[in-house]
């Protein structure tokens, strides 16, 4: 079992840290009450089909938040494995994010309204909590996407496991996927359709695959597609971006596209993206 705790400053981003948690496959709950995280754990001990979990827990709770360390050291204690994520920001940038879209600081009445006031009381109640946390961000001058990675770079031990890929082979004579991210034409190379004894196979059989790949301008647009993909797929996932669909299609959708579909899913594979394959149109 696997817990990460997010707190910090209200307005730092901790929505976000979350969303990108839920994106590599944490069992999320924003603002939950900080008795309920005993029973939490008990709930989701040995046995839960829930391995990690993700909480954010902050001064939106009131008053019991000042006793989460406490709660997090009986967890502990227990044989809990807890970590908390503490998401920072300067204050002035705060005060500004606040300004921009006008939503009440949780400690608005507090401070009767001002706003830099209700920050730094903030601050102060948090800094016990900051002291003690397992991971650190500040996104004072981060953006969104930058965040992200920071929290998938904290939790994951492969950034390859933070994106989904799917891929699709389809003809283009029944239409484009319309979720596709990135499309591959391959009507380029030789097609097996006009091969008698090939004809009424597909991709998936190897005298088609055979046929496709024993031409080096095949090979040579394999290649050019395996090292494209190589090099796009990880600056993809540091803008953010948790899933991807990568469509390849010749003219009817059942043998150049679904060969080179296995072939480029292979070499993901060797990456460590395990994409799931779809082949749209095979069976028309």
């Amino acid at each position: 079992m696997e817990f990460i705790i997010v707190t910090g400053l209200s307005g730092s981003g901790k929505s976000t840290a979350l969303n990108a948690l839920e994106d590599i496959g944490y069992f999320c709950m924003d603002n939950l009450p900080l008795e309920l995280l005993p029973k939490l754990a008990q709930l989701f001990g040995d046995g839960s089909v829930h391995k990690k979990i993700a909480l954010v827990i902050d001064i939106r709770i009131g008053s019991e938040f000042l006793r989460l360390n406490e709660y997090l050291d009986d967890l502990r204690a227990g044989g809990a494995g807890v970590k908390v994520l503490y998401v920072d920001s300067d204050q002035y940038v705060i005060v500004k994010r606040y300004k921009e879209t006008r939503r009440k600081h949780p400690l608005d009445g507090d401070a009767n309204g001002d706003i830099e006031l209700a920050v730094r009381i903030e601050d102060e109640i948090l800094m016990p909590i900051r002291a003690k946390a397992d991971f650190y961000i500040d996104t004072t001058q981060m953006p969104v996407t930058k965040l992200k990675e920071s929290v998938l770079d904290l939790c994951l031990d492969n950034l390859s496991e933070s994106i989904s890929v799917r891929m699709v082979s389809f003809g283009f004579k029944h239409g484009l996927p319309r979720d596709a991210d990135i499309v591959f034409d391959v009507r380029c190379l030789p097609n097996p359709f006009y091969v008698e004894e090939l004809k009424d196979k597909t991709g998936l059989d190897k005298p088609v695959v055979d046929y496709v790949m024993c031409f080096p301008v095949a090979e040579k647009l394999f290649k050019m597609l395996c090292d494209m993909l190589a090099f796009i797929i990880p600056e993809y996932i540091k803008e953010g971006k948790s899933r991807l669909v990568i469509a390849v299609g010749c003219t009817g959708g059942h043998h150049r596209s679904v060969a080179f579909c296995e072939k480029v899913s292979a070499f993901l594979e060797t990456l460590d993206y395990k994409p799931a394959i779809v082949h749209r149109d095979i069976s028309k």
